[in-house]
């Protein structure tokens, strides 16, 4: 059975940090690409950031640049995302994605929301 389960999201003040993760199960990890999406009420869902399964490239959304980091270890299966900086405007629903090929998986979602 596949699963992506995220963790980490919360209340964070501005400036804060939190970091998100991404455990996967039920299929082969290491040749997916991951990425985290975000999607606020009313939006389509936003790509935050990409990292490729074999040479581990990442990409950025220009609103995440220099803030965000994303990571994999392919050994435990997950994927993070390390966030900084952060502005009230980064609170959405955070997602995980799985795709390769035509495959792709998500998780449930996890809420950050960034407020003083």
């Amino acid at each position: 059975q596949v699963q992506l389960v995220e963790s980490g999201g919360g209340l964070a003040q501005p400036g804060g940090s939190l970091r998100l993760s991404c455990a996967a199960s039920g299929f082969a990890f290491g040749v997916y690409a991951m990425r985290w999406y975000r999607q606020t009420p009313g939006k389509g869902r936003e790509l935050v950031a990409a990292i490729g399964s074999g040479d581990d490239s990442t990409n950025y959304a220009d609103s995440v640049k220099g803030r965000f980091t994303i990571s994999r270890d392919n050994a435990k299966n997950t994927v993070y995302l390390q966030m900084n900086s952060l502005k009230p405007e980064d609170t959405a629903v955070y997602y995980c994605n799985a795709g390769w090929l035509a495959r792709t998986y998500w998780g449930q979602g996890t809420q950050v929301t960034v407020s003083s």
